[in-house]
């Protein structure tokens, strides 16, 4: 325990939520390794394929073929890194930017009807504990190398 918080019972509830969250259905099924390398993208790219690594969790070559497929989907685009002309950036291209964002509406739609279940006690306290969750995030982003 840190300071009364069951950290332990903590992470069992984030875990059951993200099983629960992560499977939301949606209009378009797409593996969970893509849906990641779109997300990343989408919140920090463009990024080059080492530092898509650092928060993928697949090793070189498999994170490698999935660019290619990804970019050859029409999903992903690699332009030269003007910092190194020897490098390549990725980035999302229009149809990879539709992709999160119509995933994104329909799980805020699915969560929605969800919420909507709780009390009104319960939705204040979800309310206010997106800034703590925010904060955990900013937390976990500062630690990685």
């Amino acid at each position: 325990m840190a300071d009364g918080l069951d950290v332990d019972r903590l992470t069992t509830v984030i875990e059951d939520f993200n099983t629960i969250f992560i499977r939301l259905p949606s209009v378009r099924r797409i593996n969970f390794s893509t849906l990641s390398v779109l997300h990343t993208l989408s919140r920090k790219g463009p990024l080059r394929l080492t530092d898509l690594l650092a928060t993928e969790q697949l090793k070189q070559p498999a994170l490698t073929s999935l660019v290619a497929k990804l970019v050859q989907d029409g999903l992903l685009r690699r332009r030269p890194d003007p910092g190194d002309g020897r490098a390549m950036l990725l980035s999302l291209t229009r149809s990879g930017r539709q992709i999160v964002r119509s995933r994104h509406a329909n799980r805020v739609a699915k969560l929605t009807r969800l919420v909507d279940q709780l009390t009104p006690e319960e939705r204040a306290v979800l309310a206010g504990s997106v800034h703590v969750l925010t904060r955990l995030t900013e937390i976990a982003a500062e630690e990685q190398p």
